[in-house]
């Protein structure tokens, strides 16, 4: 098995258990937070792809986003500048999560443009080193191994989150 066909499977279960989890969920169910200072299902969809989209386009390609170049922040309705990320207690408290559909589509074209650029590049690839703030010098390879272990843990959280307002396995 080549190393991006292995990839691709782990990006891929880990794309389809998040998925799992928000199946079926209301709007209200989606920005639920459990108490205060606490994430919703919204806010966590937003840094999955946010986090993915980033990552790929301006780390490893050193591209604009697909954020800005589709104007999903527009679609959304959040500034341009929205990272998903490093919110304080009050940004947190403050967040109004998008339409879950909204959601759902940008991580799948952050997605379908991740998968894209993995199908298409060769094993040597992901030994070329890349910077990422916090982290300092990772390799491609590495990155992509942040980006299956980020989404799979968020899929944990969002199926928590689940689970707290509906019960087990509803």
């Amino acid at each position: 098995m080549e190393l991006r066909d292995f990839i691709n499977i782990g990006l891929d279960r880990a794309r389809q258990k998040t998925l799992q989890a928000i199946d079926g969920l209301t709007h209200d169910e989606i920005k639920w937070r459990p108490g205060p200072g606490a994430n919703s299902i919204g806010i966590i969809l937003l840094h999955q792809a946010r986090s993915e989209d980033i990552y790929l386009q301006s780390r490893i390609l050193g591209k604009p986003q697909v954020w800005e170049l589709e104007k999903w922040y527009e679609k959304m309705n959040l500034p341009l500048s929205e990272e998903g990320a490093h919110y304080t207690v009050e940004q947190v408290n403050a967040f109004r999560a998008p339409e879950p559909e909204h959601l759902v589509a940008y991580g799948d074209v952050v997605r379908s443009r991740t998968v894209e650029y993995l199908m298409g590049i060769s094993n040597a690839s992901f030994d070329k080193t890349i910077t990422v703030p916090r982290r300092g010098n990772i390799s491609v390879g590495d990155a992509f191994a942040l980006i299956i272990f980020h989404t799979s843990e968020h899929a944990g959280d969002i199926s928590f989150l689940r689970g707290l307002q509906r019960g087990m396995d509803k």
